[in-house]
């Protein structure tokens, strides 16, 4: 399909000039623009390639997932989640949550449409943003603006593994995993110990099943609450008053404290501070919510890298030898921004914005970024505001020269009219 497409004339399909921006991505961050533009009067036209919004969380997540940090610092501007809700609502009141946001500010994403190019047209001064439908039609879209809201995690990652197609157990990435029921009492090697992998981990133990988490390299795990008060929210006060270096070695300190020594244990710390870290890396640190005292019981067992799998088990780097039964992969995501996106000044071949502090948001040409500043939730929902009042300034003052001229036009015809 994307060969054919390239072969095409660049006006195959049906063309529509869209007297707004374009928004990639039906996701949080793209509802937060729309409904930003929406305050404005500005139009707008919002494209997903799935068949509903924030189709993450509705299609790629386990059934135990709740938000990783309070509720205020989740909530999407200018609509606060229902008082009713938990300090971390589920994943299914997340949910309940963005699709009361779009049916309050009104807004109807043209959903299953796949972006296959968004290409800046010099000659004319527009975005051409080329989609195929889910019946294979294509549609060319032509804006002034074009906001990528896509998010840092598109598409799934799954590493090479030697030996892997020949395991003859299940084997799966964690966005397809839904509930560890069907893992009773067989033996999961869990790829990953990011919050994810923990996680995992921690609710196939729920299911009585016997899970063994590869860690491979360094982690930072944090308590999600120290004394009564979240981690996060803590931090971010702290960072108010304090260098990120002070911040750090206060959270690490307190970690030690209620947690203890985790290195004992098989999880090694970076030696960069976890909000450094996640500054500069983009790591998030792990906010454990009961894994670590699963590993400490032995019922999570920590593993080192994985050497090759073979039928019916794994080899790791220091010889060991393990028998599973399955293997979840929860190896991260990426963004999809470089298969699609032909620009090269603002986001990287990974997909990030090149220099994502503190202009992430704003590219060259009416191109702008919503998601990508590594900040979660609250990060998207800033820039999102950031991103729908800058267009929404140029698009009010652009009517109003608009106007302007019409009223110009209008007076010079009278004008004449009396000779």
């Amino acid at each position: 399909m994307v060969h054919a497409l390239e072969q095409e004339d660049l006006f195959a399909g049906r063309c529509i000039l869209v007297n707004g921006p374009v928004i990639v991505g039906a996701g949080p961050s793209g509802l937060a623009v729309g409904a930003g533009l929406k305050q404005q009067g500005v139009p707008f036209v919002i494209l997903d390639r799935a068949n509903c919004i924030a189709s993450l969380w509705q299609n790629r997540t386990y059934d135990r997932l709740k938000l990783h940090l309070p509720r205020q610092f989740c909530e999407l501007p200018y609509f606060p989640f229902p008082p009713n809700f938990p300090e971390y609502p589920t994943k299914y009141q997340f949910i309940s949550y963005l699709e009361s946001y779009a049916k309050n500010f009104e807004i109807s994403p043209r959903f299953n449409e796949s972006v296959h190019s968004a290409k800046y047209d010099e000659t004319c001064g527009l975005w051409r943003v080329k989609t195929v439908c889910g019946n294979g039609s294509i549609i060319e879209y032509i804006c002034r603006w074009l906001v990528v809201a896509t998010g840092e995690n598109a598409e799934k990652v799954v590493p090479e593994f030697e030996g892997l197609e020949e395991f003859d157990g299940h084997v799966m990435h964690a966005c397809d995993y839904k509930t560890g029921e069907v893992y009773q009492g067989k033996n999961v090697l869990v790829v990953g110990c990011g919050n994810s992998g923990m996680e995992v981990s921690l609710d196939l133990c729920h299911h009585n099943a016997c899970p063994s988490m590869v860690v491979r390299s360094s982690v930072h795990v944090l308590p999600r609450e120290i004394l009564g008060k979240s981690t996060f929210e803590l931090g971010v006060s702290m960072m108010k008053w304090l260098s990120i270096d002070v911040v750090d070695k206060i959270l690490l300190v307190a970690a030690r404290l209620l947690l203890g020594n985790i290195e004992k244990y098989g999880l090694k710390r970076p030696s960069i501070g976890p909000l450094q870290l996640k500054n500069t890396q983009g790591k998030t640190p792990v906010l454990d919510i009961g894994a670590l005292q699963k590993i400490k019981s032995g019922e999570i067992k920590i593993v080192p890298g994985i050497k090759k799998f073979s039928q019916g088990k794994v080899e790791f780097v220091n010889g060991q030898i393990l028998h599973i039964d399955s293997v979840i992969l929860a190896t991260g995501y990426c963004s999809n921004v470089p298969s699609w996106l032909k620009e090269s000044d603002f986001f990287s071949r990974e997909g990030f914005p090149k220099n994502p502090f503190p202009n992430g948001w704003k590219g060259k040409a009416g191109l702008y970024a919503v998601g990508f500043t590594r900040r979660g939730l609250s990060g998207a929902s800033l820039d999102a505001v950031k991103v729908s009042q800058d267009i929404g300034k140029i698009w009010k003052e652009e009517i109003k020269q608009k106007n302007q001229s019409v009223v110009a036009v209008a007076c010079h015809r009278r004008s004449k009219s009396h000779f």
